[in-house]
Formats: structure tokens, sequence, C-alpha cells
């Protein structure tokens, strides 16, 4: 069901505004530029219909609406409940605050159970109404997705800013329709039928806001000439809100401006005299000022002239106000702006043209722009300067991405990698995106299919790597750089070719006079030539020419145009009519200005695959301090041969990169090169199991153990979990580029960067990524016929097709890393085997052969002296004795296993024995004791943001809920673990979902409490 923007009750009215807009354009009244809000109102009753519209309406009693068909919320509390969730949309509204409003700040004993079945009652009625799957469970709470335009109050706010800025644009008539459209949707006091304090309070301030928007829908009316019409209006308002003088002071000039002076004067006594009485005031200054002009008759007060807006306010387009974000987070993601940009000024006329072509877009159309150059000439750096200038444009945000399109000796970043950043950006809750890439292309056209977006994707290879990129909706912009004109993209996309080439003479001279001085070029005009003409006028060569210049105030010209001559001539790269041979001229000239170690960093930098790198990664890379490789990289920073990109974090131009590249192996020996890749390995290596060891503690040893780090490794300290997610965070795509590009000479590195990613990109439920890295890792553990290896990814392997439901697929991997650890003597991988064997035994409801290889799995562990193993193993086996119904021997079993848990702080394997004794305590009739373990189990998984492991939990405590009578808590426990298994499209949903149904079945029930 789609959510739209339109509301029933004004459909009628923009019809009309249309039909209107279309007589007076007939007569030829009206300015294309002048009829830009009534033509937006127009396409919008054109292209948007009732019956698909799904709608949240406060402005009134609190309603839902159908279809356009009003659907009332009849039971007081849900409906308050619903109230309190739309005060904060798209947001989490805590269990507790809930609880504390509902009930006045005194919940009854059963408050969370109650709560939970209001939120039970309440989502089957936004189900039944269109709004499927818009109340989630949320960590300690709820949240209700309200799309942009889907709540009745957020589209008066839009109506009204666009009234405003009509008003102050002098579009009287526009600045009315809009208005009174607003003020359509209001069907009495907002919330009317909702009597809590907090709700009270949002109401109040949105009855100032319509007042605030009938004053200036009046005030539009009098400046139209509507004089007798807003009388009338005016008259009654007084009399309902006789303190408020922005109403008398609009019926007094209305009054004067009908030929009433006399009446306006007196409703100016009559104003007086209500203050003296009531407050022992005067009126304000404005209204006395007001009264003396009508006194004396001032021809300030006769009504101006419409404005007629002319045919070139397009040029303005990056000077209009600021447009009001949509609710949720708004992703700022573009790179800092040029301080010096100059020149370009007919790209940029065009880029602005883009901008007035998205205002009249065929709905659904997305505007796109393609800035298309060589290598150096400024691609980038014009598409962000002129984006930051339009960023008021697009309120609801800007996202960017290196495609990383043609980088040098790496791959382009996949459109899937790219869409699950956007997702991150864009606020969407890791636990809602889904594993495959299909599924987040879907979720992240339905995310920004309402918004106004800039997305500027830097540095495209083809068309096909940026068209899942393309947002659905007509509100957003799409601006793409490439060196390639993606003709493609422009034939079927309609994009617009925007060709990017050197500057000109005088732009290129402008800029040298930018940054080395006017006084300075203007001294030496034929060397400031000379520079410019060595440079090939492209904007990348003449910065990096004059980072050092422009510090040497004292060197002439003269002396950098020889230099970058001699340079030019001494080259044997630079033969030939390429231009690119200049940049590589400049680039070595201002290379050759480095101090030694400095240039050797850059060397070393282009043997990184990475979008950016981290300083600490950089002191290993080159075997020094940190401190050391900070100074070192601020001097590459200053001769801008390397940018900042983030605190400590830094990149380096393609082109640049390509640069390094050529120089390492010119300069430095194979074996020198081979040494710093190894440290750098190493130095993810180790910092990255470091961290996995601090996300999931308790993960067994690496099949292919860690030799030491070697000299001038220093990994990376991390204090807590925290601080390991983050890191992983800002590190796993240059980690995967590293493992990527290590295949085939350090094998081993790239199986071991695969193993530590593995907890880290299943917690974050990048399955596709998990399985790409795997797939990397097996191939290289084959190269290097290490069997306990690739036992290993055959498991992780195995791990994933299971989640996705292919037990055959599965079932394969884990034969052949069965085989392999019996080859590799590993005993702790053939019990790991055992173990997976066990889960798909169960999961073709076979508890016996379950039960089997749970207890070969627990031999082998303790032959290995593997302890942790044998906590995993006990636990195996309680669990699946209880499945064949004996559960005081499954009980005995968990207990030893929780004992060694937490003698090992083995914290992860805890939650899920937590969670197999509230099983076996279910099966022994203990309900209370088994209620404490499943809340345990819950509580821990969430802290360890295991979802899966957590919706597992919630299955069986809905169980739990089912088998005591308490339906209603059943059903929001289960929708809630269903929730979780659908948004990572893991196949045990429909289990969740079997139960659902068969509850379903049952009539609803009083439900007994637990007690606790």
């Amino acid at each position: 069901m789609a959510v739209g923007t339109s509301v029933q009750a004004v459909t009628g009215r923009w019809h009309g505004a249309g039909v209107a807009l279309a007589r007076r354009r007939q007569r030829g009244l009206r300015g294309p530029r002048d009829c830009a809000m009534m033509e937006r109102i127009a396409a919008f009753v054109r292209t948007e219909r009732v019956e698909d519209v799904v709608e949240f309406r406060i402005l009134g009693p609190v309603e839902l609406a159908d279809r356009g068909r009003a659907v009332a919320v009849e039971a007081a509390k849900q409906r308050e409940l619903l109230a309190l969730l739309l005060l904060s949309p798209n947001r989490t509204a805590g269990r507790d605050w809930l609880m504390d409003q509902l009930w006045q700040g005194d919940p009854p004993p059963a408050g969370k159970a109650t709560l939970q079945a209001y939120v039970y009652r309440l989502r089957r009625l936004l189900r039944g109404s269109g709004a499927v799957d818009t109340l989630l469970s949320r960590p300690g709470g709820y949240l209700l997705e309200v799309p942009p335009g889907a709540l009745d109050a957020d589209r008066f706010e839009w109506l009204a800013s666009e009234g405003r800025r009509a008003l102050d644009a002098g579009h009287f008539d526009d600045a009315v329709h809009a208005f009174r459209a607003g003020m359509g949707l209001w069907r009495g006091p907002a919330f009317a039928d909702v009597d809590l304090a907090v709700v009270r309070d949002r109401a109040r301030a949105l009855e100032e806001r319509r007042l605030e928007a009938l004053e200036r829908c009046l005030s539009a009316e009098l400046e139209a000439g509507r004089h007798p019409v807003a009388v009338v209006e005016l008259e009654a308002l007084v009399e309902a809100h006789p303190l408020r003088e922005r109403l008398w002071e609009l019926l007094l000039l209305a009054l004067y401006r009908c030929g009433r002076q006399a009446e306006a004067l007196a409703a100016y006594q009559r104003l007086h005299r209500l203050l003296d009485d009531e407050l022992g005031i005067r009126p304000s200054a404005p209204v006395r000022r007001l009264q003396r002009q009508i006194l004396s008759g001032d021809p300030a007060l006769e009504a101006t002239a419409p404005h007629r807006a002319g045919m070139n306010d397009a040029s303005r387009v990056r000077t209009r106000p600021v447009e009001a974000p949509a609710p949720g987070p708004v992703p700022r993601q573009l790179p800092p702006a040029i301080g010096d940009f100059a020149g370009r000024a007919e790209p940029l006329s065009e880029l602005d043209d883009l901008v007035a072509q998205s205002d009249k877009r065929t709905p659904g159309a997305v505007v796109v722009g393609v800035i298309c150059g060589m290598a150096g000439v400024g691609k980038t750096a014009l598409a962000v300067h002129w984006a930051h200038q339009v960023t008021h444009r697009f309120p609801d945000g800007q996202l960017y991405v290196n495609l990383r399109g043609f980088d040098p000796g790496g791959r382009p970043l996949p459109p899937e990698a790219v869409i699950r950043g956007f997702l991150d950006a864009l606020g969407v809750p890791p636990e809602r995106i889904p594993p495959t890439a299909a599924s987040q292309a879907d979720l992240y056209r339905s995310a920004v299919a309402e918004k106004r977006l800039l997305v500027l994707l830097d540095n495209a290879f083809e068309a096909d790597q940026v068209r899942p990129l393309l947002p659905a909706g007509s509100g957003s912009l799409v601006l793409i750089t490439s060196r390639d004109r993606l003709s493609g993209l422009i034939a079927v996309e309609n994009a617009h070719p925007i060709a990017l080439h050197p500057l000109t003479d005088e732009e290129a001279r402008r800029f040298l006079a930018h940054r080395l001085g006017d006084a300075r070029t203007a001294a030496e005009p034929d060397a400031a030539q000379a520079v410019v003409n060595a440079c090939a006028r492209l904007p990348l060569a003449l910065a990096v020419a004059t980072a050092k210049a422009a510090t040497g105030a004292e060197r002439p010209l003269t002396a950098l145009a020889a230099e970058l001559d001699d340079t030019h001539t001494s080259l044997d790269s630079l033969a030939g009519d390429d231009p690119t041979a200049d940049v590589r001229a400049v680039f070595s000239w201002s290379y050759r200005t480095l101090g030694e170690e400095a240039a050797r960093v850059f060397r070393l930098l282009g043997l990184h695959h990475g979008p950016d790198i981290a300083a600490a990664a950089v002191a290993s890379l080159a075997a020094l301090r940190l401190e050391p490789a900070r100074r070192l990289l601020a001097e590459l920073v200053r001769a801008h041969l390397v940018s900042e990109t983030a605190p400590d974090r830094f990149a380096l131009h393609d082109l640049l990169r390509a640069y390094a590249i050529e120089l390492a192996e010119t300069v430095d020996p194979h074996e020198d090169r081979n040494a710093a890749t190894f440290r750098l390995l190493n130095h993810y290596v180790h910092t990255a199991h470091a961290a996995n060891l601090l996300v999931y503690p308790g993960t067994p040893d690496m099949a292919v153990p860690l030799v030491d780090p070697g000299p001038g490794v220093v990994p990376e300290p991390l204090a807590d979990r925290t601080a390991a997610m983050a890191w992983f965070e800002a590190e796993h795509t240059s980690m995967s580029a590293a493992g990527f590009h290590a295949s085939g000479v350090f094998d081993v590195h790239v199986w071991q960067l695969a193993w530590t990613l593995h907890h880290f990109l299943s917690l974050r439920g990048r399955l596709f990524e998990l399985v790409e890295v795997q797939h990397t890792a097996l191939s290289a553990a084959q190269r290097t016929g290490d069997a306990a290896a690739q036992a290993h990814s055959h498991r992780v392997l195995a791990w994933s097709s299971t989640r996705l439901g292919r037990l055959d697929d599965s079932r394969s991997h884990l034969a052949r890393a069965l085989d392999l650890s019996a080859q590799a003597g590993d005993l702790t991988g053939q019990a790991a085997v055992y173990r997976n064997l066990s889960h798909l035994a169960q999961r073709n409801g076979d508890g016996a052969e379950a039960l089997g290889h749970s207890h070969q799995a627990l031999a082998l562990y303790r032959e290995a002296r593997d302890r942790f193993g044998e906590a995993r193993a006990l636990n195996s086996i309680g669990w699946y004795h209880a499945q064949v119904g004996e559960h005081e021997k499954g009980r005995r079993f968990c207990e030893q296993a929780l004992r060694l848990c937490t003698e090992l702080g083995y914290v992860s394997l805890a939650a899920n024995v937590w969670d197999s004794l509230g099983y076996i305590h279910h099966g022994l009739g203990d309900s209370d004791q088994a209620l404490d373990c499943y809340l345990r189990a819950r509580d821990q998984y969430r802290e360890l943001g295991d979802r899966f492991f957590e919706a597992d939990t919630l299955s069986h405590l809905g169980d739990l809920y089912r088998a005591n009578g308490m339906f209603d808590a059943a059903r929001e426990t289960w929708q809630e673990a269903l929730d979780l298994l659908t948004d990572l499209e893991y196949a045990e949903a429909d289990q969740v979902r079997e139960k659902l149904t068969e509850l379903a079945a049952h009539a609803a029930a009083p439900s007994p409490r637990l007690e606790r």
C-alpha cells in the first residue's frame, strides 16, 4: 500500500486550484515562474489518488484513513497510544515513558503486559487499514514508521511553508491557495479526543501554528485585493480570539481598504477597551501606529500590486529559502568544499539548470547529471563545490560515495556495497536491513522514494554501476562524475551530460593568482603562463605545482617554470602529446620537494587499495611509530599529494595513487614493497583478531595460527567492544580490498582477514559481503593447501547457506569441511562440523541424530582440550536432550555449560545457555523460572547485537506465553521475532509465521498474568 501526501478533505480544493490556474494561464495573466507552487499542487492532484493513500490524522479527532476512508480508533487507550507515538514518529518511544503517559504517572502492576496488549491491538488495526509493518518493536520501546507526507500535520506544515514562501515573494494568490489547502486539513482541534498532558501541550503548539498560518493567509487575501472576504472572516476571528492583536490589526486594515474608515477606528476603540479592561494595557505599537495611519489616510495603507515574477527567476535557484526537511535522520555526506574554487561559470550554469528541471520533472523520474572529463580536470571539485551551494534545495540530505571507478590497481565499488552504506546514512537500523543485495536495493528505493535528496556519485566506472543507486522519486537529483561519458545512462535514463574540459588560460591564471597572490603573478606574467602550460591547465596539476611555491614567496615563478620544464623533458614517461604526461611532470616536481621519509611514505601508500587509510595503518605500512607517521602525512597533505578525509584518515586521488604505484615500482625493490604489504596485512590481521575477541568473546583459535606481527607493526589498541565495533565499521572495506589484492601472494593473510571479519559481518547482517569474503578466503586456502583453513571457510559458507534455507548447499559444505578437518588432524574443526550437523538434523526434525552429533562434538573438544568448545557442546547436548523430552538430563548438561561459561567469561555462549535453560524449565513445568531464563537470554543477545539469536529466544518466549494462555503477549513476542527474521531474510521466519497463523485460528481469550 503506497503512503501518499494527499488527503481527501482537500482533494477538491486542490483540483479547484489546478482548474483556476489553468484558466488564469489561458487568459495569460500569470508567468511560468509565478505559477511554480500552483503547478506543484496541480501536478500532485494529477498523480496522486486518494484510494492509494494511508494516512495518520491528528488535526481533529485522532484517526486513520484507508484509501481516503476515515477509520476511527475507537478504544480510548489505543487512541492515546497512537497519539503518543505520533508525537515523535520514526523515533523510538520508550516503554517506561509510554506507560507513564498512558496512566498519568501511575501504571498498574501489569502495565508492561497491558501495554503489549495495546500495541498488539493497535498493530492489528493498522494492518487492517493498510499500514503494514509500521508499528515496530525496538529495544526498550516501540517505533511508529510514518513516511513523509503520511501525517496530516506534516502536510499542513509543508503547505504553510509553501504559503510563507509565496507570500514573501509577493505571489499572493499562490500563498492563499497554499494556506487554504493546509487549513482544509483541520477537522477540529488537534488531538480532539485525547486527554493526556503531553498531548495537550502538542495540541496547543499546533493550534498556534494554525492561527499563525491563518493570519498570514488573511494578510495574503488583503494583498491580493479581496478585502470584503477578509472582513467577514476577521470579524468572526476577533470574537473567537479577542486577545490576539494581529487579527485586530488585519481587521482594521481590511475595513479601511473597504472604505470603512469609521468602522476601522471604532474597531480600534473596541480593542483598546478590551485590553484595558482585561489586562490593563494598551494595544501594541504596530496596532497604535496603524490607527494613526488610518486617521491620517496614509497612502502607504493601499494594497500593493501583486509581484510578477520574471523569466529570469531560474537564475536564482541557489538563493531560494531553505525547505523544511522531512522527518527522520538527514544525511550530510558531502566532502568539504574547496575554499579557493574559481571559474567554471558555464558548467555551474548547466548544473543550476538541472535544479530548475527537477522542479518540473515527470513524477517518478529522477533528474540525473553526468560530469565527464579526463582525470585531474576537476570533476569532483566542481561537483562538490556546486553541491554545497544547493544543499538548501534538498532538505532530506545529501548522499555521497566515491565509486572508485578508475582506482589504480583496484576494482570499482559494487553498487551493493554502496546501497548498504546509504541505508546506514539514511538512519535505517541495522536490524531492518536484509542480507541480500536485491532486498537491500528494494529497501533503498523505498527509503528514498518520498525524499528530496542530492545524491553525488563520484568517479563512476560505467552505467550499470550507478543504475541501482538512482532514487525512484522525482524530487531528488543525482550528480555523477566519471571519466567515461556514460552514454548508456544518457540514452536510457535521459541523463544530462556536462563535459568538463581543462581550465581556460584566463581561469588557470586566476587559479594561480588566487593561490600565489595577484602581485606575484602580475610581476611575472610570462612565467605564470609557462606554469599554466606545463600543468596542461588541469586543476589538480596546478594545485600540486603551487603547493610548495605558495610557501616559498621568495622564489621567482621563473624558477618554478624552469623546474617544471626540466622535469617535463627528463621523464621518459612524458613522450608524446598525452596531457597526463604534463600532470606526471608536475607530480614529480612536487614529489622531489618532499623529504626522503615523506617521499617513501607517499610511494608506499600506492600499495594500499582501500578508499582511505588510518594513520595507524600507515605507521605499520612504513614501519614507523605513530607520531612520526602523522608528521609525514601532514607533510604530504601540505604538498597536496594526500588529503585528510577525516581526523587521522587519509586518501589519495586516483591519479596520484597511480603515480605513487609507478614510483614504488621504479624506486623500491620488490622485496621492500612485499615487506610493506606484509606489515600492512599483519597490522589488519592482528588488530582485527583482538577486535574480534572483544566483539565475540570465546571465539575459537584460528586454524592457521597468527605469527608474531614482526618489527615495525604496531596493532591498534582497542579499549572495549564498542571501540572494536567502531574499528570494524571504519576498516572492513579496506580489509576486504587488502585481501582481494593480496590473493595469490599472501594467501595466509587473505584467509586470516576473512576469519577475523566473520563475526562482525554476521552481526551487522552483511551476508552478501560475508559470502564474497569467504569465497575469496576459500580460494586462498586451497592455493596454500591448508586443509584446516579450507574447512573453516566451508563451515562459514555452510552457516550462511543454512540461514538462507539452502540446506543442501549447507550439507555439501559440511561434508567437505569434515573431510578436510580429518585430513588436517584438526579435532576442534571436526567438532565444529558435528555441531553444525546437529543444527541441520534439528532443522529436519531428527532430535536423536542431533544429540548423537553433539556427543561426538563433546568428545572431540575434550580430546583437543578446548574448554570453550566443550562449553558449546555441553549446551548443545542439553538442548537436544530437551528436544527428545529428556528435560532433566538436559538441565544437568546446560548447568554444566553455564558454570563453564562463568569460569571462562564466555558471555556470548552464556546467553545461548540461558535460552536452553528457559526451554528446559518450560518443559519441566516451571514457567516462572523459564521466563527469567528467557529474559536474561534476550537481554544478553541485545547487548551483543546478535539479532538472529535474539529472534530465536523471542520465538521460545512466545511459546511460553502461548502455553500459559497469554495469547496477546505470545502474539506480540512472536511478531517481534518475525520482524527480526524477516529483516534478516532467514528461513526460520517461516516457523514463526506458522505459529502466528495457528494462534490467529483461536478466539481471543482473557490473558492470565504470569507472576514474576
